[in-house]
């Protein structure tokens, strides 16, 4: 009996810890789990990758209404998790660089931009390279880089005859590119050696490919021209670099700018350095420019509404000023403005945006659960996404320029980050004063002087494109015509 009595003690003492152990499980361990996202459903080992292959705005489509602003996409041994909506997204857009990091996660770029330079660098020095980017985009020079842009844009329509048909994307890509080639890379470029330099621009294009993200060195054609590509032009501006300060040369280009720019010990810019930060301003702006002015060209051509109000205002403009076009009268052209927002919402040409977590973090969303994320996940945000959520803009999928005017608002009613086309926060995008003026400056010439006619149907989106653009042509019938205040 006594032994009897010992196994029984035995037992209920290892059921009693077996208890204790389960409630402790139950209360203490899941209490962090259970606040962890919601996993997207997928395929053991790859999880999500097929659905994302197919593409992210579709998955996100399928997933929001059912796990909300926030929830995590398995891709073999990476995490992603989404943060959907200015409620969850503030810590993406505001939290420093020690904590949510660009560098691991645009590596793929290296390459491209060229060692030394922006995701080649330590935070600190990055800065410093971003430091030089403003100084090249003060108002005083946009104010120079204005009176280019309107020369590009009047000598390259002045090429078009009496009436026509073209295709609006070619030609807007075309003229941004000359445009760019005049204001950021200087007129020995666009005076002499457009064209070499362009179809090198074109190889490193083409060589930044979806497969380029995750294996940005593997040894394939693309690559190969690219890396061929990148040693050119790193030739070519080395001697413009040695020319014009032998000569003692000064432009209005973000080329001089970088030339005369200094980091904070006083060390001047390598060549290296000054062509790397060139070709990194000219592919961040040139095919986001060329997409967002195709589409507000498309929009105005389909809603007479907004083509009326832009025609009504560039006349009010010309009785009070005349003929003349610069950074001031652009200034002024809020519905113009609002018509380019309004594009640039429905199609932010950066449809993800990504950061690597390097420590834990909590969000709350706007029906109040709370997630935490844990370091080592990557985290991103979808301004393709995030700029069509019905509870932040009324009717979300349609063309509605007035939701930022006076008193609406649309974009500032949720919060900070309720309109992310051009990123936010500690990252936004420096090149925004830049992007607008310049497609300012081409619609206003393109209003001024043409009636205009989109005669192809309206433009469906190229998702397969690494910047998400337009897909095929966006064909516009055209007759000069002048317009006239007294119309």
């Amino acid at each position: 009996m006594e032994i009897d009595s010992r196994f029984l003690s035995t037992g209920l003492l290892l059921v009693a810890t077996i208890l204790v152990a389960k409630l402790i499980s139950a209360f203490i361990v899941p209490k962090s789990r259970k606040r962890v996202p919601p996993v997207v459903k997928g395929w053991p080992l790859i999880g999500g990758l097929v659905r994302f292959l197919k593409g992210p705005i579709f998955m996100l489509r399928e997933e929001y209404p059912k796990l909300g602003g926030v929830f995590t996409l398995k891709l073999f041994h990476k995490n992603i998790t989404f943060l959907i909506g200015p409620e969850v997204s503030a810590h993406f857009f505001k939290a420093p660089e020690t904590d949510l990091s660009q560098q691991e996660v645009y590596q793929f770029n290296v390459p491209t931009f060229g060692p030394g330079v922006v995701f080649d660098v330590d935070y600190s020095v990055r800065q410093e390279q971003f430091r030089f980017f403003t100084e090249a985009l003060r108002v005083n020079k946009l104010k120079s880089y204005v009176n280019q842009m309107v020369a590009e844009a009047e000598d390259y329509f002045s090429k078009w005859g009496p009436s026509g048909e073209v295709d609006l994307k070619y030609e807007l890509e075309h003229l941004i590119i000359l445009t760019a080639s005049r204001c950021l890379l200087g007129r020995e470029v666009r005076d002499k050696l457009f064209d070499d330099v362009s179809a090198l621009f074109h190889d490193l294009d083409n060589g930044m490919l979806p497969i380029s993200v995750l294996f940005p060195y593997l040894p394939i054609p693309a690559h190969k021209r690219r890396d061929q590509a990148r040693k050119k032009l790193a030739n070519i501006f080395a001697t413009i670099i040695a020319s014009r300060k032998s000569a003692s040369k000064s432009e209005d280009d973000m080329l001089q700018c970088f030339i005369d720019s200094k980091y904070k010990d006083g060390r001047p810019t390598t060549e290296a350095e000054v062509t790397g930060l060139l070709i990194a301003a000219l592919f961040a702006g040139q095919h986001t420019s060329s997409i967002t002015s195709t589409w507000t060209g498309a929009y105005l051509l389909c809603n007479n509404q907004y083509l009326s109000a832009v025609q009504e205002e560039q006349k009010q403009l010309m009785e009070k000023h005349g003929d003349r076009v610069d950074h001031d009268v652009l200034a002024e052209m809020d519905v113009l403005y609002r018509c380019i927002k309004e594009a640039l919402r429905l199609h932010p040409p950066l449809i993800m945006l990504l950061r690597s977590s390097h420590s834990d973090f909590s969000v709350t969303t706007r029906e109040g659960k709370e997630y935490d994320i844990p370091k080592g996940h990557i985290i991103a945000t979808s301004p393709a996404f995030a700029n069509r959520l019905g509870h932040i803009f009324k009717d979300p999928d349609r063309y509605d320029p007035d939701r930022f005017s006076v008193g609406r608002e649309e974009d500032k009613v949720a919060g900070a980050f309720s309109y992310i086309s051009f990123g936010g926060g500690r990252h936004g995008c420096l090149g925004e004063p830049f992007a607008y003026l310049q497609i300012k400056a081409i619609w206003t010439h393109l209003l001024r002087n043409f009636e205009l006619e989109l005669v192809s149907p309206f433009p469906e989106i190229d998702w397969n494109a690494m910047v998400v653009g337009v897909k095929g042509k966006v064909m516009v019938r055209y007759k000069r015509k002048v317009l006239s205040v007294n119309q």
